[in-house]
């Protein structure tokens, strides 16, 4: 059975390639933000809002008007006007509200870009993106299935990431008419009714002597940590 599943990772763009991630946070913004007020626009005057297929129709002419829109991926403005319709499309199913203007001040800004004529690709720990080319990126896991779309996000913090979209063939699960029952507990991370039992992994402990260790063997970190104590009792 096909399902769609999302693989996130952390990228390390060069300046010019986080250049042109700004570039396209802001044009994609822009487009989302001047449907939307032609949307507001329109149902004001008419009581109807806008279709995607009319939005998506009048990016010609907003390149145009605007060459600059010309430079980023195209793609990506496409995506920007088919998420303002799924917003409202949601909005008025009345599972969320109305969608707002979208700020630069905001540090969480993303985009979205379509897999066409293979512009995502994986290569070790290189990704392929639609104008910017090879991106490092921390390969934790291998990527399965076929490649959807990519959607390209800067956090709070300033760091980059990517979330790559994928259908992917899940089986199900076979079906069973056994039960069990699992109580957790402190000594045992779990007991089963059936007689398993799981050790507990014990993580604190084994970062514990880990610490130790290297405390053991730098006598300047204790120097270090001395000295931040005292620090930090001079200031309370």
């Amino acid at each position: 059975m096909l399902h769609h599943k999302a693989f996130r990772f952390r990228i390390y763009p060069t300046e010019v390639q986080t250049t042109l991630i700004h570039q396209m946070f802001g044009c994609a913004r822009f487009v989302f933000n001047h449907f939307l007020a032609r949307w507001n626009d329109t149902f004001q005057e008419t009581g109807r809002g806008l279709s995607y297929q009319t939005c998506a129709t009048g990016l010609p002419a907003l390149k145009k008007e605007w060459p600059w829109l010309k430079d980023v991926d195209s793609i990506a403005l496409q995506s920007a006007v088919r998420s303002l319709a799924d917003a409202f499309d949601r909005f008025f199913r009345k599972q969320n509200d109305p969608p707002r203007f979208k700020s630069k001040r905001n540090p969480v800004q993303s985009y979205t870009t379509k897999f066409t004529n293979g512009n995502i690709a994986v290569a070790c720990d290189m990704l392929k993106l639609p104008k910017l080319g090879w991106v490092r990126f921390a390969k934790s896991r291998e990527i399965e299935g076929r490649i959807l779309s990519a959607t390209v996000r800067r956090n709070g913090t300033g760091k980059y990431f990517v979330s790559i979209l994928c259908e992917v063939d899940i089986q199900p699960l076979p079906h069973v008419d056994t039960a069990i029952g699992i109580d957790l507990g402190i000594k045992s991370f779990a007991v089963c009714s059936s007689g398993e039992n799981a050790l507990s992994p014990k993580h604190l402990r084994k970062a514990t002597c880990v610490l130790a260790a290297t405390f053991v063997s730098s006598p300047e970190r204790w120097s270090q940590l001395s000295k931040s104590e005292a620090k930090s009792r001079s200031h309370t």
